[in-house]
């Protein structure tokens, strides 16, 4: 079981008084990865436009679905030590259920829709994944699914609470940004080493996925998980296909067991005590 500092009434007063450092560390952390979001996408944008078509391929550029959905099977396929990525919510050219292994795919591995080429599902198994998720992410269909199938393979997973950019990293020789809807940028050196930054950057602020040692049910920890991403309770509820009511009565129970009054202190109870 995890520590809990304090006693059960010095606890709420704790938590209420850390809520605003809380908040204001959230925030700040937030700034300070959309500015660098931007910042590459916009140096991208400017060699993509301009080096495009340049003979030492250090940046390509890709504009169609199904030119992005082929390369991102490739570059995974590729893989031999590490990938890296974010993945975000709204995934045109790999969406969410095309990666499970029942989802709507071919017995040849094409979607059976013939929107895309195959789509890898079981990964490399001689690779070591480090996947960051966002809230748009965790609100797709099928996306907790996803990621519970990652964490059996032993992919490291990492949830942040800001928007992140589209982005796929192989053996730190490679990397796919998405810079808009419609167009990606494939990096080569020395330019690649952008993209690990940015990694880097966010992985060492981001929260475990989801941790399977202490106390807590699996569901309340992808409950609290989802609660500290800003899910509504219906979008939850819908995400562990369950009712509204219920995930309200489950985090109720947990604000009882961590004797808090607010959702916002049992998120800041929750995440200093490893609960998520």
């Amino acid at each position: 079981m995890s520590p809990v500092p304090g006693t059960p009434s010095q606890r709420p007063a704790d938590s209420a008084s850390s809520g605003p450092a809380l908040r204001a560390s959230l925030t700040e952390l937030q700034d300070h990865l959309r500015g660098a979001d931007a910042a590459l996408a916009r140096l991208l944008g400017q060699w993509g436009s301009g080096a495009g078509g340049s003979d030492d391929h250090i940046v390509r550029v890709l504009e169609s679905r199904e030119e992005q959905a082929r390369r991102v099977y490739d570059i995974e396929y590729a893989a031999r030590t590490t990938l890296w990525g974010f993945q975000s919510g709204a995934n045109t050219v790999a969406p969410v259920p095309t990666t499970l292994p029942d989802g709507p795919d071919g017995p040849d591995g094409r979607r059976t829709d013939g929107s895309g080429p195959p789509m890898r599902k079981d990964g490399n198994p001689d690779a070591s994944y480090r996947i960051v998720v966002d809230r748009d992410f965790l609100s797709e269909p099928a996306a907790l699914r996803a990621l519970d199938l990652r964490v059996e393979r032993g992919h490291q997973v990492r949830v942040v609470d800001q928007p992140l950019i589209k982005l796929l990293i192989a053996d730190g020789e490679t990397a796919m940004v998405q810079v808009e809807p419609g167009r990606s940028l494939e990096l080569r050196p020395p330019l690649v080493v952008l993209a690990i930054e940015l990694f880097e950057s966010v992985w060492r602020r981001s929260r475990p996925y989801l941790r399977e040692d202490g106390d807590l049910s699996p569901t309340d920890r992808r409950i609290l998980q989802l609660m500290l991403s800003g899910l509504t309770d219906a979008a939850t509820a819908h995400q562990l296909g369950t009712s509204p009511r219920t995930v309200q009565r489950r985090v109720r129970a947990l604000m009882d067991l961590a004797a808090v009054a607010s959702r916002v202190q049992l998120g800041w109870y929750a995440m200093r005590n490893n609960w998520v």
